[in-house]
């Protein structure tokens, strides 16, 4: 272990004012990385309404900041070693601010443009985060983790619970409903401005070289692709459950304003988890356990929905949040628990973003062309079941001990 290493792991997460406002920085950081595109879903219909588009192009409002997702990730490493992930962040979430506000402008060119910045501008966060974590508080990487993805899942389940209510109950229409995201964004700066004037880390800090870091052959890592198919169909389950599952919901005979409160009871399900899960994955040797559990939660909540079993659609949906809950807390852990320094989960993190990104990409717009053409959820249906069985074989196989 060199010098470097040694300092860096025998840093612990104790309660002082630094900590605390990092951990401050770090549940804003995450509170604006899903509510600017959770909070589409349950206004969809009144965007495609008012603008006149079809349901293909309405599903491209989702699929935009995925395939970003694909193309940003794989340079986000390599520019926060020149910039410092303090600053990238930042310059981040003030690139967000300015989607935010362009896309809530009104027009489809606006709209689609804006989400593309959004895109690009969330990329950044996840895929640095967990490398963060691994430099700054490399003891307590579970514990930040579970607060890092509880606080993603509150703000995007307090997005789609009120995006509807504020788009139709007040003068703001979807428009409003889609800005009100831009508040976290500037609580967000005004949070992280004391990171920038305090200890600056570097990716370049925790590797196996303090001055040359070799690039490992990420495409070559068979473990890395297992890892980013994993990612690619957990983030396809949860863009087209956000997308989909308000619209699934209508078509069953439930209001526009309930199947927006039952999607964010299937977002709110997910907060146990995504907390409890990343501590107990950094304790296990193994995660295939939890790759079990999940995917049965996953199975008994889509079958459910298939066969229109709506006395029950309350708990088909928390079974839906708390296995989504689950997966992404796995998926989450195993960016640094399968590497050893912080640069490797920095890469395997952009690689299976940006491969996994673009799996999920071809979820909503699939979903939706598959509905034109059928009339019909039922075949949408069938496919949430079909990938939730591929994401258990590739996280199947990524649970495994060892490293890439």
């Amino acid at each position: 272990m060199t010098t470097t290493n040694a300092t860096h792991k025998s840093k612990r997460l104790h309660i002082t004012s630094s900590a605390l406002i990092f951990v401050v920085a770090i549940i804003f950081l995450a509170s604006t990385l899903r509510t600017p595109l959770t909070g589409v879903g349950p206004v969809i219909s009144s965007i495609r309404e008012d603008l006149g588009i079809s349901n293909v192009l309405a599903g491209f409002l989702t699929t935009i900041p995925l395939l970003a997702f694909a193309v940003v990730s794989p340079f986000a490493p390599r520019i926060s070693r020149k910039l410092g992930l303090e600053k990238t962040l930042v310059y981040s979430v003030i690139l967000l601010t300015i989607g935010i506000i362009v896309r809530s402008l009104g027009t489809t060119t606006l709209l689609i443009f804006g989400t593309v910045l959004i895109g690009v501008a969330i990329s950044f966060g996840n895929v640095l985060v967990p490398s963060f974590f691994k430099l700054k508080y490399p003891l307590h990487i579970g514990l930040l983790t579970g607060i890092y993805t509880v606080s993603m899942n509150i703000s995007a389940a307090v997005a789609v619970g009120i995006s509807n209510p504020l788009a139709t109950n007040t003068s703001w229409g979807w428009q409003g409903a889609l800005s009100v995201s831009v508040i976290l964004t500037l609580i967000t700066l005004f949070t992280w401005f004391p990171l920038l004037r305090g200890e600056k880390v570097d990716l370049s800090t925790l590797s196996n070289s303090s001055t040359d870091i070799p690039e490992i052959k990420i495409w070559k890592k068979p473990l890395a692709w297992a890892i980013a198919i994993a990612m690619g169909f957990q983030s396809l389950l949860f863009y087209c459950s956000i997308s989909w599952l308000p619209e699934i919901l209508i078509s069953q005979g439930y209001s526009a304003e309930k199947a927006g409160l039952l999607t964010s009871a299937m977002q709110m399900a997910q907060i146990p988890m995504t907390f409890l899960i990343p501590i107990i994955a950094e304790k296990l040797r193994s995660q295939r356990p939890l790759v079990y559990m999940f995917t049965v939660l996953y199975i008994i909540g889509f079958t459910g929905l298939y066969f229109k079993l709506t006395d029950f659609t309350v708990f088909w949906m928390i079974c839906i949040g708390l296995a989504a809950g689950s997966s992404f807390g796995i998926i989450m852990m195993l960016f640094t628990l399968r590497t050893k320094t912080a640069y490797e989960a920095a890469q395997i993190s952009g690689f299976a973003q940006s491969i996994g990104y673009l799996l999920a990409a071809a979820g909503p717009v699939l979903f939706g062309f598959l509905h034109d053409a059928t009339g019909s959820w039922d075949t949408p249906n069938i496919l949430f079941i079909g990938s939730a069985l591929i994401l258990f074989f590739t996280a199947f196989i990524s649970a495994k001990d060892r490293y890439l």
